[in-house]
């Protein structure tokens, strides 16, 4: 299955993704990814070649300019800035809704660890354009007030050995109400590096976006 590599262009520059359309794909995903981490992420590039197996298209892209990149890695300061991100997110939503290929299809988003509160103020922010969100390991909490706006179907996944972050997900999930529905994957820490536990993830998010993402959202 072979992908491109674009420069999505937003305010502060350009960020670079990596793109891949499967033949017939039904929806596409754009991913978030956590603090300190990159398009490159292993984890998440293999829950998205299980995506692309389930037709789904997928988008992973850095959320730094190469730039802000350098000095993050210096001050660490900007891979928390859950606003910074969420603009980026959806200045990346409104990009692929104006894409040729990308605009037919319904869009999700995929969030892991800080990701996750970025992509549910960015599904916040576009209602209309976000069909979809799934976090993996994630900090929703620190969507703060966004939360209750969110209108598209959210799963959230959480190792059952974080119990910080159950906890923190479980108030999340009130929070978002009736659109949101969480689940434990047994065994699993905060990575999901045990045997088997990724693909959980994988297969339960293919199986959230295959039956939520069903008709684009109307730009």
């Amino acid at each position: 299955m072979s992908g491109y590599e674009v420069t999505v262009p937003v305010v502060d520059g350009g960020l670079p993704a990596d793109v891949i359309v499967p033949p017939g794909a039904v929806g596409v995903v754009l991913f978030a990814h956590g603090s300190g981490s990159s398009r490159h992420s292993p984890r998440n590039v293999a829950v998205a070649h299980q995506l692309n197996d389930r037709s789904l298209g997928t988008v992973l892209v850095d959320l730094l300019t190469p730039e802000e990149d350098a000095r993050d890695e210096v001050t660490a300061e900007l891979r928390f800035d859950i606003g910074l991100l969420a603009e980026r997110l959806a200045a990346i939503v409104d990009w692929m809704a104006a894409d040729a290929t990308l605009g037919r299809l319904p869009i999700g988003l995929f969030g892991a660890s800080t990701g996750a509160a970025a992509a549910l103020v960015a599904a916040a922010a576009r209602p209309e354009r976000v069909g979809a969100v799934v976090s993996r390991g994630g900090r929703p909490d620190l969507a703060g007030s966004s939360l209750a706006a969110v209108r598209a179907p959210t799963l959230l996944l959480v190792g059952g050995l974080d119990e910080q972050v159950i906890v923190l997900n479980e108030q999340a999930r009130d929070q978002l109400g009736e659109v949101a529905e969480l689940r434990v994957v047994p065994g699993a820490t905060h990575l999901f590096e045990e045997p088997g536990t990724l693909d959980q993830v994988a297969e339960q998010a293919g199986a959230w976006f295959s039956t939520h993402l069903r008709q684009p959202h109307p730009a």
